[in-house]
């Protein structure tokens, strides 16, 4: 479904080489700094690079703009929200050319109840809260490429998405997630916590000073010593149940 040959950025990304299956949900992960950030933008083809980025076999600068917002969605770390528009006014922003009014209507709300949005829909953007805000930008980019809605979508790129989120939001977003790679589309998330993605992602991908120091499923990539080398500090790697978990120790590496 997609697959990355030798994307490099100039000191950023180098040499990154990988691909990722229809219907998966992919942690990136690794300090600040990583190049974790210019990865997804680079995939979402807001960035120069050399090197390939395919998405569906065929390279992504042979796509148009808009064949290619019809693939994909993206959510960068921070976006300005000061257009003065309502809620609901942003996200139809976001409606599929393929989509009817009365089918984006319907997903438009389910979206809304899942990220706690229904009585906000007609608030100014300008009084939303932060967290708020990052549940606006949340359903805009799933109402673009929701796969039930839209049959061209196959991509969705998070950087950072958790972001202001509390618990509660932060288990919706998970849920909302788990539905949207059921239904065979891909999600690549930045993230941080390394629990979370233990938990929750299909596969991971390991940057380090913008090189890709692993990839493959989260048992594969997260060993203890790999962690150590990148985040250089200890790790403990127990398990309750049947979960695993990692704790950070008092070491350096």
């Amino acid at each position: 479904m997609l697959k990355l040959t030798n994307i490099t950025l100039s000191s950023r990304l180098s040499d990154i080489t990988v691909s990722a299956d229809s219907g998966t949900l992919i942690h990136v992960i690794g300090p600040n700094g990583a190049g974790k950030s210019s990865l997804l933008a680079a995939i979402a083809g807001l960035l120069p690079y050399q090197g390939i980025v395919e998405l569906q076999q065929q390279n992504i600068h042979h796509y148009s703009a808009v064949k290619l917002a019809g693939m994909r969605a993206y959510l960068s770390q921070q976006q300005d929200n000061r257009a003065m528009m309502q809620v609901f006014q942003y996200i139809a922003l976001h409606q599929p050319k393929v989509a009817t009014a009365a089918q984006a209507e319907t997903v438009v709300m389910f979206l809304a109840e899942q990220l706690e949005l229904t009585d906000k829909l007609n608030r100014p953007l300008s009084q939303l809260s932060g967290g708020e805000w990052q549940r606006v930008r949340l359903a805009a980019v799933f109402l673009q490429v929701w796969p039930a809605l839209n049959p061209e979508a196959r991509l969705l790129l998070l950087d950072e998405p958790m972001n202001s989120l509390d618990v509660a939001q932060q288990a919706a977003l998970d849920n909302l997630l788990a539905q949207f790679c059921q239904q065979g589309a891909s999600a690549i998330v930045s993230a941080h916590n390394l629990n979370h993605t233990l938990h929750h992602a299909d596969e991971a991908w390991l940057l380090y000073q913008g090189k890709l120091i692993a990839s493959g499923t989260t048992d594969k990539v997260m060993s203890v010593q790999q962690l150590e080398n990148v985040f250089h500090i200890g790790f403990e790697l127990f398990q309750i149940d049947e979960q695993r978990w990692l704790r950070a120790i008092n070491q350096s590496f």
